[in-house]
């Protein structure tokens, strides 16, 4: 979601070459060196034991939030596999103020539904990789805790 919004709003602003999204890389790479900082300055709120949320991703949640709903007018509502992941998606992702968590279960649902249709060739292996993994991580996520 954060990669195509980028690439939304490089288009959108102007950008036609290759160098907004080597500049953008670039910008991610550094974020990752401030995030000590950043928790430092937002602190963080301990919803569970060991498990700290930080408002300071709020902004950016309700963003994508508001770039998703936008896209909601050219689901196809005539074939509930399709719909009923990204909306599941939608709702996941401020729920758990988590965009990947949402992400994967939309990756989970979408798969889930054409295997239970009995259309599983209809999407690609990719999808079916990416939402085991997924599966896997949330299985092994609430195992450990």
């Amino acid at each position: 979601v954060t990669s195509y919004i980028e690439s939304a709003a490089g288009v959108q602003a102007g950008a036609r070459t290759g160098l907004m999204a080597v500049v953008v890389g670039v910008l991610f790479f550094a974020a990752m060196f401030f995030q000590p900082l950043i928790q430092v300055i937002a602190g963080g709120v301990e919803v569970a034991p060991n498990v700290h949320k930080y408002p300071m991703i709020a902004p950016a949640l309700i963003l994508v939030g508001g770039m998703m709903l936008r896209s909601v007018k050219e689901l196809s509502f005539a074939d509930a596999r399709n719909y009923i992941p990204a909306f599941l998606t939608m709702i996941i992702i401020p729920m758990t103020m988590s965009i990947s968590t949402g992400i994967g279960a939309g990756f989970i649902f979408y798969a889930l539904g054409h295997l239970c249709s009995r259309q599983p060739r209809k999407v690609p292996l990719i999808v079916y990789a990416i939402a085991a993994i997924f599966l896997a991580q949330y299985i092994l996520r609430a195992w450990v805790l």
